[in-house]
C-alpha cells in the first residue's frame, strides 16, 4: 500500500513537470513558450545606425552583424553574443555586457565608458581608439596583449560597480 501510494505520487510529479509524454507535457510547453520568449537574433543582420539606447536585449545574438554607428548606450546586454561584428563609432556607454562575447570583434572608435563588461569573452578582439574610461573588466576574458594597451588608456571608476578601469584590468 504504501509502495502504491510512493509510485503514485511519483507518476503524478513526473507529469506535472512534463518528464513523462502525454498532454501534461504540451501543456507545459506550451506554457514555457508563451512565458519566455526566445531571445531576439539579429545575426548577419544590417544594423548600421540603428538605436537601442536603453533598451533589454539579454542574450541576444548579433554574431556577424553589421553594428557601425550602432547606439546600445544604457543598454541590457547581459549574455548576448557579437562574435565576428564590426563596430566603428559604435555607441556602448553605460551598456551593460556581464558575460557577454565580444570574441573576433573589431571596435574602432567605440565608446565603452562606463560599460560593464565583467565575465565578458574578449579573445581576439582588436581595440582601436576605444573609449574605456570608467569601464569594468573584472573577470573579463583578454589576452596579455590585449591587457596590456588596455591597460595604456584605463582611468576612471565604473558608477555602478564602483570599481576602478585599473584594477579591474589587473594593471601595474
Amino acid at each position: 500500500m504504501l509502495m502504491s501510494r510512493f509510485f503514485a505520487t511519483l507518476f503524478a510529479l513526473l507529469l506535472f513537470l512534463g518528464v513523462l509524454p502525454g498532454q501534461a507535457q504540451a501543456a507545459t510547453g506550451t506554457k514555457y513558450s508563451s512565458q519566455y520568449a526566445p531571445p531576439p537574433s539579429y545575426s548577419n543582420a544590417e544594423l548600421a545606425g540603428k538605436d537601442f539606447s536603453g533598451q533589454s536585449l539579454r542574450v541576444a545574438e548579433f554574431s556577424n552583424a553589421n553594428l557601425n554607428r550602432t547606439n546600445f548606450a544604457n543598454a541590457d546586454l547581459a549574455g548576448a553574443v557579437f562574435s565576428a561584428s564590426t563596430m566603428t563609432e559604435t555607441n556602448l556607454h553605460g551598456a551593460d555586457l556581464t558575460q557577454a562575447m565580444l570574441d573576433q570583434v573589431k571596435l574602432s572608435r567605440v565608446d565603452l565608458s562606463d560599460a560593464v563588461l565583467v565575465n565578458t569573452m574578449m579573445l581576439r578582439t582588436v581595440f582601436d581608439g576605444v573609449n574605456i574610461t570608467g569601464t569594468d573588466f573584472s573577470d573579463a576574458i583578454l589576452d596579455r596583449v590585449q591587457i596590456r594597451e588596455l591597460c595604456q588608456l584605463a582611468s576612471g571608476v565604473n558608477s555602478k560597480t564602483g570599481v576602478e578601469t585599473r584594477e579591474s584590468l589587473g594593471c601595474r
